[in-house]
């Protein structure tokens, strides 16, 4: 599918950036689901599982900087509003058999926005936090596959990864 620059909200009439005006939107419930893995050496994922990493608890450190960074997303992507959320969580699921681990976040906001870039940034911050404390370790570790899974709220309605509508 082609868009022109006119199709994407970042950009006004003339081309430039600048960010959405949702002051006419209503305010709705929102909420936004994102998820991505780490993958590494197998040694590397048992020091996670038994919890024996050298910099301490690796997986509640990477939470603590997943929720953080959800709450500023404003300030990290030029164009998106300072939201007020409601709630922001992440979750991590080990895969022995793959030594991967999988964040999967959570947004919620009541507001004129969406919070998709809330729990993407989300996720980002909470790998990248693994492979900061582990690195010493394990500099081959891969960040893969962060996506969104789903977004409620808005005009656009309830989305969800695979429902045939992305």
């Amino acid at each position: 599918m082609s868009h022109d620059a006119s199709t994407l909200t970042h950009f006004d009439a003339e081309g430039q950036a600048h960010m959405v005006d949702v002051g006419a939107k209503p305010e709705t419930a929102r909420l936004a689901r994102a998820a991505g893995r780490i993958r590494m050496q197998p040694a590397t994922f048992a020091l996670i599982a038994a919890g024996e990493a050298k910099k301490g608890d690796v997986l509640g450190v990477a939470r603590i900087a997943a929720i953080q960074a959800a709450k500023r997303t404003g300030d990290l992507i030029p164009l998106c509003h300072p939201l007020a959320l409601t709630r922001a969580a992440a979750e991590f699921t080990l895969d022995a058999e793959r030594a991967t681990v999988t964040c999967t976040t959570t947004v919620e906001t009541f507001g004129r926005t969406g919070v998709e870039m809330e729990a993407l940034t989300a996720c980002s911050i909470g790998l990248l936090t693994i492979y900061d404390m582990l690195k010493a370790v394990d500099r081959g570790m891969v960040i893969e596959e962060i996506r969104l899974l789903e977004k409620a709220g808005g005009q656009s309605g309830h989305w969800r990864a695979g429902s045939g509508h992305d």
